[in-house]
């Protein structure tokens, strides 16, 4: 592989671990594959060092992700403040993955930049806003995961890495390539693909435990919000679907259950985006795909102040469903601009 790292922080980086007594690691609110199987992947590789290392997420990880192993061990700030607080306070390095700014982190987020750690950054979103004593940001990297794996073959420690920590590795490249279909133009992906399988990675328990697996409400939910939800704008190659707090009170809603809904209707011919929007308690939860490198990201920035990746962004809004939908169905208009030239038929019809 391509030595894209700057040698200078892989050695501070490798000083910083050795020196360190307790580690804690650490990610954004809502973990997603990424976000923990970084995180998950790291805990392991230092457990085979000797370290004595923690990690510590804002919140429940969802179902689907609680297969890895390691899961068990996760100190969730919202169920256990105290015990995440204190392995916070008695830590000499923090490191950071798969967030680029401290609001990603929500609750979490004062105890973690209080912290008078050091602080390490590894992650693939656009303009960090951290301060950390060494960061590796790589925006084009498919995910936090694989990033996490070329700093840890950097670092001289690919030996170290056991079929636990590759297994974490992969449900991150897994879960944000849609299983090697999008964000992976780089075919050097490949290789670290072929390591981890070395390493005994188990890609297909994986893929039907992120990928396919589902509860019965889910499945319910999610065919529920496609057939009575979704709105197609055909002049905007676009599609909107959304969920009320009493649809997800009607299906039973459990954290992760609307996971992957937001994908579904690029598989339409002639869709160009997808938005789904997802009423919480407390706000509108807002996330947004596309294919033809259309700029979702932008929509979620200009419109709600988020933001992420080309084709794979989120936001959150604060005001009603009501309204967020009136404000997105209202600015269509001004991204039709970055739609494809030439594009085929929409397969679909109104009835």
């Amino acid at each position: 592989m391509r030595k894209i790292l700057n040698p200078e922080d892989v050695a501070k980086l490798k000083r910083m671990i050795k020196g360190s007594s307790r580690i804690v690691l650490t990610c954004h609110v809502h973990p997603d594959g990424d976000a923990i199987g970084s995180t998950l992947g790291l805990w392991h590789l230092l457990r085979s060092l000797g370290k004595e290392a923690s990690v510590v997420v804002p919140d429940q990880l969802p179902k689907s992700l609680r297969f890895l192993p390691g899961a068990g061990e996760i100190a969730v700030y919202t169920r256990h403040d105290p015990y995440c607080t204190r392995l916070v306070e008695e830590s000499d390095l923090i490191i950071c993955c798969d967030f680029n700014t401290a609001s990603r982190q929500d609750h979490l987020a004062p105890l973690i930049q209080g912290s008078t750690a050091k602080k390490v950054l590894i992650d693939h979103h656009e303009g960090p806003d951290l301060t950390c004593e060494v960061m590796f940001s790589f925006p084009k990297m498919s995910s936090t995961c694989e990033l996490v794996f070329r700093v840890i073959a950097a670092l001289g420690w690919y030996e170290e890495v056991n079929k636990d920590c590759a297994t974490c590795i992969l449900c991150g490249l897994i879960t944000d390539t849609q299983n090697f279909t999008v964000n992976c133009p780089d075919p050097e992906i490949y290789e670290v693909l072929m390591r981890l399988l070395e390493k005994g990675a188990d890609k297909t328990k994986i893929i039907e435990e992120c990928v396919k697996a589902c509860s019965y409400d889910s499945l319910r939910l999610k065919s529920f919000a496609l057939s009575e939800r979704m709105e197609v704008y055909p002049k905007h190659r676009a599609i909107i679907t959304w969920l009320s707090k009493e649809d997800l009170e009607r299906f039973h809603y459990e954290k992760g259950d609307s996971e992957g809904l937001v994908n579904m209707p690029l598989n339409i011919r002639g869709i160009v985006y997808s938005i789904f929007l997802r009423e919480d308690a407390d706000q509108i939860k807002i996330s947004a795909r596309s294919r033809y490198d259309f700029p979702v990201s932008k929509i979620c920035s200009d419109l709600f102040g988020g933001g992420g990746h080309l084709q794979a962004a989120g936001a959150e809004y604060k005001g009603s469903l009501k309204d967020c939908l009136e404000i997105l169905k209202n600015a269509l208009d001004d991204y039709d601009s970055f739609l494809p030239a030439r594009l085929e038929r929409i397969d679909w019809r109104n009835d």
